[in-house]
């Protein structure tokens, strides 16, 4: 970094916004150093005059760095100048992200979260009649939550019988990262859907959705459920005793009702609190906060140890479920709500979140319970998608693609498609000895996502393994190959399996399985109106449960694999010139099953439905 103490250019940026935040600090910052006490990010790079008097958009230093701040604001609070340097390196992400430099690699984990948090499968409003207040729990309280997201819910709804209830994301992480144009699109028009439906009043569990809604939906009356919570009658609970040391979210910093709602609910319940060395408006950041730890995950753990430091030995308790996730790693912790719920067993450790992947299980799990129980009005599951992105959107077809296309070509060259001719695919297996099963369900299973032909897999094993355990291992495993093409469908590969399969034909099938569920499963296992391998990729685009689709796959799948495999385990004596039994009986279930298309169609005939 060029060291300088004025500005001898003015900065090529794109922003207004950031050229003023510029010139604001480098003007107004007296470099006291007073700021960079307490942050590590400051630490490293110096104070905010001195990175605003050297910023060069055209340097790729620059255009990285701010990705280091976690833009917890402690710099603009403990400020005696009252400048905003958090302010500055939100425009300078802004800034990177419009240059086509903030799509970093370490941020995909981020925005695929997001993603799912606002995709179809993820989302769902339900909103009773005469509703105008809704309950917004957000992602990370649901799935480290789920049953205190529903109690909790319900404990609202005895103040608020018509409240109503959200489950989406609020797009912080794209607002953070800097992508001002897919933030601004999905929260536009998700505050558009409110206000059409006659929302008013937005009930937060997360401190970052209130931020949100807070600042860029003032159409709203935004509040923190714990400012509610104080001001109602909890149900009674058993008095508990202890010292806690409460945590506050950075972005709650400046939240003093809301702060002093959350320490007169724990003194409430009878707990001591212990006020860490920095709280309320001089709060530290967990870590977690603004994708630092993608980045620097070093500056994220000093910021939480420090914190945990400060705990001094006591029970951390936040209302911020990512904060209580983050600290859950090193100290006891408990979310606010933990203790509201049930105090007792919050104490004692009995009460804990989940951590991924059982956190995306817990909000499907969430969501369905609510489609199950809330008598609503008006329902949606979203389905808006800015055209947005496009970058990230084809990095990842393209990494789809180079995968597919890299396992087919290893495949080849190393010789293995040749082993998909039956008798190398047998002398291949059986030298494994023991482990043959394992190997074979383990081929089987990775066929389908590959496009691999099933027949000749399925052929080996009736012959290696007889018709019991051929039909044991295949069921399993075709299964098993069926579930990871959907969930690749579902999560990895979505956009581009939409594209492939637009026409008619699979049209009708979304729209069936939406109608019927399991039971178009059933059908198209039981008969082949698609090609197999497409099949399994195109339930994934559905609607229809992982639970279902495995079940129904497995039992519906299991007439054709017992006679295939069948029929494959007496090949060897029919080559020797010997008819068995075993040959009749799986010839006549191959036959049967072959029919199975003609017999579907005549029979549809027969009740005049079209084929």
């Amino acid at each position: 970094m060029t060291q300088s103490s004025n500005r001898q250019k003015q900065p090529k940026v794109s922003r207004p916004n950031l050229l003023e935040q510029l010139q604001q600090i480098s003007t107004n910052c007296s470099q006291c150093g007073i700021c960079v006490k307490d942050c590590a990010f400051l630490t490293r790079y110096g104070n905010p005059k001195r990175i605003a008097d050297n910023y060069d958009p055209e340097d790729k230093y620059f255009l990285n760095l701010p990705f280091e701040c976690s833009l917890c604001d402690l710099c603009t609070a403990v400020c005696p100048h009252t400048i905003n340097p958090s302010k500055m390196f939100l425009e300078m992400r802004r800034e990177a992200f419009e240059r086509g430099e903030a799509q970093l690699s370490q941020h995909r984990g981020l925005r695929r979260y997001e993603k799912t948090g606002t995709s179809k499968q993820f989302t769902w409003y339900a909103f009773p009649e005469n509703c105008d207040t809704i309950f917004f729990p957000g992602c990370a309280l649901t799935g480290s939550r789920p049953q205190i997201t529903l109690q909790t819910y319900a404990l609202l709804q005895k103040t608020i019988p018509n409240l109503g209830i959200v489950l989406d994301c609020c797009t912080k992480p794209s607002h953070d990262l800097g992508d001002s144009d897919h933030f601004n699109a999905m929260f536009g028009e998700m505050k558009e859907y409110l206000q059409e439906h006659g929302i008013e009043t937005i009930l937060t569990a997360c401190p970052n959705c209130l931020e949100v809604f807070t600042e860029y939906g003032e159409e709203f009356n935004s509040r923190s459920i714990y400012d509610l919570l104080n001001e109602t009658p909890l149900p009674e609970t058993t008095k508990v005793s202890g010292t806690v040391s409460i945590h506050d979210p950075c972005v709650s910093r400046y939240r003093t009702e809301t702060q002093d709602s959350v320490r007169q609910l724990l003194t409430g319940m009878g707990l001591k609190i212990e006020e860490p060395a920095h709280s309320k408006q001089d709060t530290l950041c967990c870590g977690a906060g603004a994708g630092v730890g993608c980045l620097a995950p070093e500056k994220a753990e000093a910021w939480t140890q420090q914190r945990v430091n400060e705990a001094d030995g006591h029970r951390i308790v936040s209302y911020c479920a990512s904060c209580t996730h983050t600290f859950g790693a090193h100290a006891s912790t408990s979310h606010l709500l933990d203790l509201i719920i049930d105090p007792e067993k919050a104490l004692l450790n009995k009460v804990s979140g989940a951590k991924a992947p059982l956190t995306y299980l817990n909000r499907l799990r969430v969501k369905k319970n609510l489609q199950r129980n809330v008598a609503a009005a008006v329902t949606r599951e979203r389905t808006f998608s800015p055209d947005t992105g496009h970058r990230a959107t084809i990095i990842k077809k393209l990494g789809f693609l180079t995968l597919l296309t890299c396992a087919f070509f290893i495949a080849r060259s190393s010789g293995v498609i040749d082993y998909l001719e039956p008798g190398k695919l047998q002398t291949l297996i059986q030298s494994y000895g023991a482990l043959a099963p394992i190997v074979y369900m383990l081929i089987y299973t990775i066929a389908p996502s590959l496009f691999l032909p099933g027949l000749p897999i399925g052929i080996v094993g009736g012959i290696l393994f007889g018709p019991l355990w051929g039909v044991v291992y295949t069921i399993i495993s075709a299964t098993m190959g069926a579930c990871l093409a959907f969930l690749i469908s579902r999560y990895l590969a979505r956009d581009l399996i939409e594209r492939r399969l637009k026409g008619s034909h699979w049209q009708q099938l979304e729209q069936q399985v939406e109608k019927n569920g399991w039971k178009m499963v059933a059908l198209t296992r039981l008969v082949p109106l698609f090609p197999f391998n497409l099949l399994n990729y195109a339930f994934g685009l559905t609607g229809i449960k992982l639970s279902h689709y495995a079940l129904a796959t497995f039992i519906f799948m299991l007439p054709g694999c017992i006679a295939f495999i069948t029929f494959s385990s007496s090949l060897p004596e029919l080559m020797q010139g010997h008819i068995s039994p075993t040959f009749m009986v799986g010839l006549a279930l191959v036959i049967g099953v072959s029919l199975s298309p003609v017999i579907y169609k005549w029979f549809k005939k027969f009740r005049g439905q079209p084929t």
